[in-house]
């Protein structure tokens, strides 16, 4: 189930809205929401929504133990626990094709799916650990408290990463008051608009060209693909943050932004202040700074970047792509704060030059296809033909106006003064959202299979 769909806005969550505002008591709403989250998760993951409650009662147990006791012998196994999980099901089958590969051995994938959302809760759960063991917080003895922080649907599937700091109060005391509840369906109807109206119409365009491959299409359809990607993973992204965002805060809650205008980024370090936030401040926190940050050297302040940024490529996915994305920006990083340390480079062009790049390779999971995508680039199959993209109907009024949009809302140009200007245009671009969702049988998510 996905928020951008007919049984989640007309159903699932007007259902739930009025189970979950009818009682007063906070208890009794941390019930109707984690009722409601494992429903959301169980209707997308049968099978795996019990690994998924496995891992809540195995760290709710024995954090509480790891408190008691101050054991670190605990938060190694807990810490080794939630790693295992996440490697057995994302990253094995994986390591077990590659061994075959190198050893020309014959050992047989294990052929896991890959369950909804588990790279979220599990760094989640992970968050709430380390923070636990480091006495920044306290242990949760609630167990339906802990199960509402870890499963809530509205960040549970494709984040952003909440932290149990940041929300630990709001677990237990939270009021929503009619501006919260009234911003929550703005950010909501904002989000949804990016998702149905942007992102599922330039990825269209993308998935045209790419499917048709770089000798067909030449550079002129590589680089209309690149673009196109570089916008429909923003607004499929983003949209999503921002309805799980909206959603939150309907509930009382006030989840951290995830997304600030990364297109507008003057530096690549920018961009990844402003891309991902809760995902690199993440691997900053529980990651970098552990490792010694930038203090202990150039040149262990170089390893801390690339073992981050390869980490950071991994967390995507179980491909060599991701890897070689991750170890691209950590390379970018680490020239843009040696070689450029003292005559700072500051250029919107060379940025987005860079970040679309990076998509390239963060799209193509099959290296050859990565490597023929290049080919492409750089302009070894030509300019291209435009009847074949003519015949793709890509050029229709649709795909260019949501193009276009995509542009101009990526900057932040836009702001509006008028609260009932405003108000009126999300009306209207709700009901046109509605009716691209009725219609529209194409509405995936990219950051599902994360």
């Amino acid at each position: 189930m996905v928020f951008s769909s007919v049984i989640f806005l007309f159903a699932f969550l007007p259902l739930f809205l009025f189970c979950y505002f009818v009682p007063k008591n906070i208890k009794v709403k941390n019930v109707v929401l984690l009722l409601f989250s494992l429903a959301f998760y169980a209707w997308g993951e049968p099978y795996y929504f019990f690994l998924m409650l496995f891992m809540i009662i195995v760290n709710y147990k024995l954090t509480i133990k790891m408190e008691e006791k101050e054991s670190k012998k605990i938060f190694i196994f807990l810490v080794i626990f939630n790693l295992l999980s996440l490697f057995s099901f994302k990253y094995l089958n994986f390591c077990i094709s590659n061994l075959n590969n190198v050893f020309n051995l014959s050992i047989k994938s294990l052929n896991l799916s890959l369950p909804i959302g588990i790279s979220f809760y599990t760094f989640q759960v992970l968050s709430y650990v380390i923070d636990v063991y480091n006495k920044k917080v306290k242990a949760q003895k609630s167990f339906i408290n802990l199960a509402c922080y870890v499963s809530a649907f509205p960040q549970l599937i494709a984040g952003p990463i909440v932290r149990y700091t940041d929300i630990e109060k709001e677990i237990t005391n939270r009021k929503t008051t009619s501006d919260d509840f009234a911003d929550g369906i703005r950010r909501f109807i904002t989000g949804l608009s990016k998702k149905v109206l942007i992102a599922n119409n330039v990825s269209y365009v993308c998935d045209s060209i790419f499917a048709l491959g770089a000798p067909t299409v030449g550079f002129i359809g590589i680089l209309i693909a690149i673009v196109s990607y570089t916008m429909q993973i923003y607004f499929d992204f983003s949209g999503y943050s921002d309805m799980a965002i909206g959603l939150g805060r309907m509930c009382g809650f006030h989840y951290n932004e995830n997304f600030n205008h990364p297109y507008i980024s003057k530096s690549v370090t920018e961009f990844w202040r402003r891309w991902h936030i809760s995902l690199s401040s993440f691997f900053k926190d529980y990651v970098y700074i552990p490792l010694g940050g930038n203090r202990k050297g150039t040149f262990k302040h170089i390893r801390n970047i690339l073992i981050v940024w390869a980490l950071t490529g991994l967390w995507h996915g179980d491909s060599w792509n991701f890897i070689l994305w991750g170890l691209y920006y950590g390379v970018i990083l680490i020239i843009e704060k040696y070689l450029f340390k003292k005559r700072k480079i500051s250029s919107h062009i060379y940025t987005m030059v860079i970040v679309m790049i990076g998509w390239l390779i963060f799209r193509q999971t099959n290296m050859s296809d990565l490597i023929t995508s290049f080919k492409g680039l750089f302009g070894c199959y030509g300019l291209g033909s435009i009847r074949s993209l003519y015949y793709l109907g890509i050029f229709s009024s649709r795909y260019i106006i949501a193009f276009i949009f995509a542009i101009i809302l990526s900057t932040n140009l836009i702001k509006f003064k008028d609260s009932i200007s405003k108000d009126v245009l999300l009306i209207i671009l709700f009901i046109i959202s509605i009716i691209f969702v009725v219609v529209s049988s194409y509405n995936p998510f990219i950051y599902f299979r994360f």
